[in-house]
């Protein structure tokens, strides 16, 4: 027999279901991903640390868990939604339930819910906070919701990086990449090393100069979560990153950075982006990609319009927001979306080429005097 929960958006919204994963309490900001694959990838990037997320895809859990999809060490999500739940599992190589795995992990859930009510009550109303729990009452929660902190203003790269830099790749590899994790996905850095990068990742916080002591030949800003107005620290090592010349890849939280530390302003969206889906148009060579997404923030048209050295690449196609940009006296570039996908199409992952080959380019000029 299954437990009852609860779900409470800050609204008053109030939902029944059913309790999955941890027995417990969670809050977070509520946010829905339109992806139909890929949960647990989902659940373990670390740009949705302090978030809840609704799985849009009515049966999730179908094919288990296993070690190997996982993003980081970990679920970083703050609670899960779903409409069917499934116990059970039919993938041979899973190493466990869905159940098993959220349990083990702590992972606060609740189940039987109809998220296509859910999610048009968020497209309308937007990204708010939210609160799941299978042992408090309806009445406790209204007074728990008060306690959960609003993402606009929060810094939360420094809770999810590295505690210490560490090394991936081919030592003997030719070129060097310093990695800036700000919640980086696993896969981001296995694109980089796949293409003969050597790479250091290192802690948030950590100054430019410690990173140019290891002497890179470019450096990869990353995804991320929290709000990238309040990241002064980051923002002040991205333009200490640019006066090196040296070439700058940001991704997601670091294209917002590259943006900040150029001048120009950031928001917070209605209720994001969040699916696998996503049509971007890159307007260098009028192709169009299809993407995957995860932001709840974005770069201000309005001063990329006032600045002249920044110029945009790439644009959303259905909403028109700023998907990538380039510095024009800078071999720095960055897009919003994830062109290593895990989970997602793999039409955006010549970005990472584009990177490297700037790189070598770099490197075979000649020095002068």
């Amino acid at each position: 027999m299954q437990k009852k929960a609860y779900l409470l958006l800050e609204d008053g919204l109030l939902v029944e279901g059913t309790a999955i994963g941890k027995i417990g309490t969670s809050g977070g900001e509520i946010c829905f991903n339109t992806g139909m694959t890929g949960y647990q990838e989902i659940y373990t990037d670390p740009s949705y640390y302090g978030q809840i997320i609704v799985n849009t895809t009515p049966h999730i859990g179908n094919y288990g868990a296993i070690d190997t999809e996982q993003e980081s060490d970990r679920p970083k999500i703050a609670g899960l939604v779903v409409n069917e739940f499934a116990h059970e599992f039919s993938r041979k190589s899973a190493t466990g339930s869905l159940q098993q795995y959220l349990e083990s992990r702590g992972v606060v859930g609740i189940g039987n819910i109809d998220t296509r009510m859910l999610v048009r009550h968020l497209r309308s109303k937007g990204a708010m906070n939210a609160i799941i729990s299978s042992e408090l009452t309806p009445e406790q929660l209204r007074e728990e919701i008060k306690k959960v902190p609003s993402m606009e203003g929060l810094e939360l790269s420094s809770l999810v990086t590295t505690k210490e830099a560490y090394l991936v790749g081919d030592p003997n590899a030719p070129i060097k990449v310093a990695v800036l994790d700000l919640g980086v996905k696993k896969s981001i850095v296995e694109n980089l090393a796949a293409r003969g990068a050597y790479c250091k990742v290192f802690p948030a916080k950590t100054k430019y100069s410690e990173m140019a002591a290891w002497n890179p030949h470019g450096y990869f800003i990353s995804n991320g979560p929290g709000d990238p107005s309040v990241m002064g620290y980051a923002i002040d090592t991205v333009k200490e990153t640019l006066n090196s010349t040296k070439p700058l890849f940001g991704i997601c939280l670091g294209h917002q950075l590259l943006a900040q530390a150029s001048g120009i302003s950031t928001y917070k969206m209605h209720h994001g982006h969040r699916g696998l889906n996503h049509p971007v148009k890159n307007l260098i060579t009028g192709k169009g990609e299809m993407t995957s997404q995860n932001h709840g923030f974005a770069v201000s048209e309005k001063d990329i319009d006032k600045n002249d050295n920044v110029e945009v690449t790439h644009v959303h196609l259905n909403d028109n927001t700023i998907m990538g940009i380039r510095l024009k006296d800078r071999k720095a570039f960055s897009v919003q979306y994830h062109p290593e996908a895990s989970p997602g199409p793999h039409d955006s992952r010549y970005l990472f080429d584009q990177f490297i080959e700037a790189i070598r380019a770099e490197l075979a000029e000649p020095v002068t005097a």
